[in-house]
């Protein structure tokens, strides 16, 4: 399943209207709706504000997994995952 589709998924399962969470991102609407049917994706800060206001699994939510012990995860989502941890530093300095 595509990460639009999650979230869309997650966000009609809370009963959220596609309105109020642009609000709650913040962006606007129809960007938001875009990233729902796959034809943007979400920078950094938008995916973690999604991920908290759904309450979603960022490693469920990317397709991380987990094979023998070791990421099995593409170059590409390994250095997006990275900028993620970047990000949330950056907001969180105190959390490990």
């Amino acid at each position: 399943m595509d990460i639009g589709t999650k979230i869309k998924n997650a966000r009609e399962d809370k009963d959220i209207f596609q309105k109020d969470m642009a609000e709650l991102i913040p962006m606007n609407q129809s960007n938001y709706s875009k990233i729902e049917r796959n034809t943007q994706e979400p920078n950094m800060h938008q995916l973690k504000r999604i991920a908290e206001i759904l309450n979603l699994d960022l490693n469920e939510l990317l397709e991380i997994k987990q094979a023998d012990n070791k990421k099995v995860i593409s170059e590409t989502d390994l250095h997006f995952a990275d900028e993620i941890k970047k990000l949330y530093k950056m907001y969180y300095p105190t959390e490990n």
